[in-house]
């Protein structure tokens, strides 16, 4: 996890883009030092009736946000230009720690505690204003403490930029109204009732000497694990790293919402590389994770699933190359379809403002889809990011309030295979003028429209057995001497664990495979059952999300060789 480094000054520019922190790994795929209650806390539902503003005003934050936003709405006004109608300040407080080893020796650690303010000012009205790129404000806030003026200074000069800002892409827009026929299909910025939600924040509490010393006994296990050390020699770079950060994010906004809200995450990985003779390059990866230290893996059970990826690259390395071409049916685990399908159907559910003059409602590969079939009739999906475990896994992609103050809601994207809804922030599109409280927002940028927690479920699902039985028929049915099973992929179209499966049921793991076809037509109608046990996906990352996935079975993929370039082996031997 690298974030800016902090600067000494009472406010600085952010970066453009925002150090984000990729899906490394995956939980189920790829600790004991945080109190139970952290998990408990986390997400728990604290929106109430009975919190004020007075009770806000507790907080030194919130209160320092709360009085120079009154002060921004009652003073700051250009001299022959509109006043903002609409400003937001979210203060996102990062306490993060991250450690990292290779060889069986540790390559550093760092921790790191920041406050970065974002900023937004709207001018216009709610059906035009001043939306659009670089119209906000964000700022890396040198006082971690909770001095008054210190917090207000920042969102000073935050707001004065935020709003020249906004006052030029304003003034762009309106020209460029004027250059278009067809006039915009939604309000730009949607009403919502203002909320007070003041969760008590939590704490990054962890041994880090321990976490360090954990992670570099992993990253050596190639080499001190007597079951694989025979083969240590083969082993190119074996790797561990472990990552825990609590956000604690502050909202304030000229409606009335205000929002406290703090949430955990954790990952430990694991990464081991070699080459097969012929220089293919094999890799394995997994990680454990989730929104407390509890949901990791034991460093017992973790070791002994990197015992078993180091040894799997020995298995790897002397599998067979894949056909030169198979077209035929396909057999994705619940691990795969999770990979498959957030990032085919999970990038379409997203609702984003189309270009301005079109008549499009949004964009996206399911921009045109509302209310058109996507997916087979058994399927179905939702997201709902009230779900916060499963079978008794923390889920990351939880929340109760979004980054625009807005309460979490379930949405019932896909029924019976039809798309019948989007995911939607407070940036509208034709037909859905309202937030469903999906704007979510990494460290420094504007909230747009993300999952939370997407959950698809088939209806009369199958046992991993029934599955396989299908598959082995459709072969016999169709003159088939083999079909294939993927275990899990590497990335949306490149299988990283691939089997031939024989017509009596045995397999025979092979590599040097990529899937052609594997595209949204394949999904809405090649795919003719799938599984009743869900995957959990967690996304570790600035904006956590989870996916939950049955086993899909297709019936018509392409598979063939990858014919990547494989580089030479090394030279001479490693250390002894």
């Amino acid at each position: 996890m690298n974030f800016s480094p902090r600067f000494f000054a009472l406010v600085k520019p952010a970066q453009n883009r925002v150090p984000h922190i990729s899906r490394f790994w995956r939980c189920g795929k790829a600790a004991p030092f945080a109190c139970l209650a952290l998990a408990a806390s986390l997400l728990a539902p604290f929106a109430s009736s009975a919190q004020t503003r007075s009770d806000a005003e507790k907080d030194p934050i919130l209160a320092a946000m709360l009085t120079e936003l009154d002060r921004s709405m009652a003073h700051l006004q250009l001299q022959g230009f509109a006043k903002p109608y609409f400003i937001q300040y979210r203060i996102t407080e990062v306490d993060a720690f991250q450690t990292g080893a290779a060889y069986g020796a540790t390559t550093g650690s760092n921790h790191q505690h920041q406050r970065i303010a974002r900023i937004t000012v709207r001018v216009g009205d709610y059906k035009t204003d001043s939306s659009g790129a670089g119209a906000d404000s964000a700022l890396e806030l040198a006082a971690l403490d909770g001095n008054p003026i210190a917090v207000r200074s920042a969102l000073w000069i935050g707001t004065d930029m935020a709003y020249k800002a906004a006052l030029a892409s304003y003034a762009k827009k309106q020209a460029d109204l004027k250059q278009v026929e067809t006039p915009p299909q939604a309000d730009d910025f949607s009403h919502e009732k203002p909320v007070i939600s003041l969760a008590a924040p939590i704490s990054l509490s962890l041994d880090e000497d321990a976490w360090v010393a954990r992670v570099s006994r992993a990253s050596g296990l190639y080499r001190t694990d007597s079951t694989v050390s025979a083969t240590r020699q083969n082993v190119q770079y074996c790797s561990s790293n472990f990552a825990a950060r609590v956000t604690t994010t502050y909202i304030v906004n000229s409606e009335g919402a205000i929002v406290r809200k703090s949430a955990a995450e954790y990952q430990q990985g694991f990464a081991a590389g070699t080459q097969a003779a012929d220089g293919m390059k094999i890799e394995r990866s997994f990680a454990t994770n989730g929104p407390s230290l509890s949901d990791l893996d034991a460093e017992e059970a973790f070791n002994k699933r990197a015992v078993e990826q180091i040894a799997s690259l020995a298995t790897l390395s002397n599998a067979p190359l894949v056909e030169e071409e198979y077209h035929g049916p396909l057999l994705l685990s619940n691990d795969a379809a999770t990979d498959t399908l957030q990032s085919i159907i999970g990038s379409g559910v997203t609702a984003s403002r189309p270009q301005l003059g079109t008549e499009a409602r949004t964009v996206g590969p399911l921009a045109s889809s509302l209310h058109a079939r996507v997916l087979p009739e058994f399927l179905s999906a939702v997201d709902d990011p009230s779900i916060t475990t499963f079978n008794g896994k923390g889920v990351l992609g939880a929340y109760t309030v979004d980054d625009e103050g807005v309460p979490a809601q379930p949405v019932q994207l896909i029924k019976s295979g039809r798309l019948e809804n989007y995911l939607m922030s407070r940036e509208s599109v034709r037909d859905f003028p309202q937030s469903n409280g999906h704007g979510r927002a990494g460290l420094t940028g504007a909230p747009d429209s993300s999952i939370g927690v997407l959950k698809f479920t088939a209806e009369d699902g199958k046992s991993k057995e029934e599955l396989n039985q299908q598959l082995i028929a459709l072969a016999k049915d169709r003159g088939l001497k083999n079909v294939y099973y993927v275990e899990t992929l590497g990335g949306p179209l490149n299988p990283r664990l691939l089997y031939k499966v024989s017509l009596d049921g045995s397999r025979q793991l092979v590599r040097g495979a990529v899937l052609d076809d594997l595209d949204l037509r394949a999904l809405r109608s090649g795919i003719i059952a799938a599984g009743k046990e869900l995957w959990l996906g967690n996304s570790f990352g600035d904006i956590p999300q989870t996916v939950l996935a049955p086993a899909l079975l297709l019936d018509d993929v392409t598979i063939r060789r990858a014919n990547e370039k494989n580089d030479k082996l090394p030279f001479y031997p490693p250390p002894a």
